[in-house]
């Protein structure tokens, strides 16, 4: 395995997420055109994992990221997992978080035209699995513009190249409208939800109803949801392509 940046172990602040979590909503949703096709080799990854940190986490993957990673590849013995640390700021200066999903649907695109045998698999964290959720958005929600970064969706043809997603921590409706109750929901685009599993840890206060314990929103490297994405991740391999349901994981407490 091998993962585009380091790892990080930093955690984002009740506030933070709030704000970053609005900027992504208020900023945009979609990415640029398709990459240029290429032929495949054998540098292509059996999977590479697309994978958005969380506020104030350092570039790469973030802790939750590279729990996830670690426990995937466990589960993949002597297939190549390749991880990806989609690019953006993940700080305060929420009007760049769109950044995240031009650049997550790129390098989707990218991998699909470049590795057509290669399985995506999309991921995030808290401002990350915003981010990761509106790259699989096939529609502008009412009264957002586009930024200039932003064209269009991602083709519905590379929907089929992304095994499946994972998203921990992801600001709900309810968190969202703290900050602007104009903000959108983060909606998972139909071809996308039925392979698509959401991990909210008991008391996270970005995801969990009426949840207090900022302690439980660090928790997902630690407390085996991870684990249960992979184990999700891994049936979703080779699988034929899912109907758009959308697969909520129960909640892990923290505590145990």
């Amino acid at each position: 395995m091998r993962t585009s940046l380091p790892a990080a172990t930093a955690t984002a602040s009740r506030s933070a997420i709030t704000a970053a979590a609005l900027g992504i909503a208020a900023a945009g949703l979609f990415a640029g055109p398709a990459a240029t096709a290429s032929a495949a080799d054998d540098s292509c990854a059996a999977v590479e994992v697309v994978f958005a940190r969380g506020t104030f986490e350092a570039p790469g993957v973030g802790a939750t990221g590279q729990s996830f990673v670690d426990a995937l590849s466990a589960r993949l013995p002597g297939r190549t997992v390749e991880a990806y640390g989609v690019n953006y700021p993940a700080s305060l200066n929420f009007g760049q978080a769109v950044d995240g999903v031009a650049d997550a649907a790129t390098k989707i695109q990218s991998v699909a035209a470049e590795c057509p045998s290669t399985k995506i698999v999309l991921g995030g964290y808290s401002q990350g699995a915003a981010v990761a959720g509106y790259t699989t958005s096939s529609s502008v929600p009412a009264g957002i513009d586009l930024p200039a970064s932003i064209s269009r969706p991602m083709p519905a043809s590379v929907a089929s190249h992304v095994a499946a997603v994972a998203l921990f921590g992801t600001p709900d409706d309810w968190f969202l409208g703290l900050a602007d109750r104009s903000a959108p929901p983060i909606a998972i685009g139909d071809l996308y939800a039925g392979k698509t599993i959401q991990l909210c840890a008991v008391g996270d206060p970005v995801c969990y109803p009426g949840g207090l314990d900022r302690g439980a929103h660090s928790s997902y490297k630690s407390n085996g949801m991870a684990d249960q994405a992979a184990d999700f991740v891994v049936s979703r391999l080779g699988a034929p392509a899912p109907a758009a349901t959308l697969v909520q994981a129960a909640a892990v407490d923290p505590a145990n």
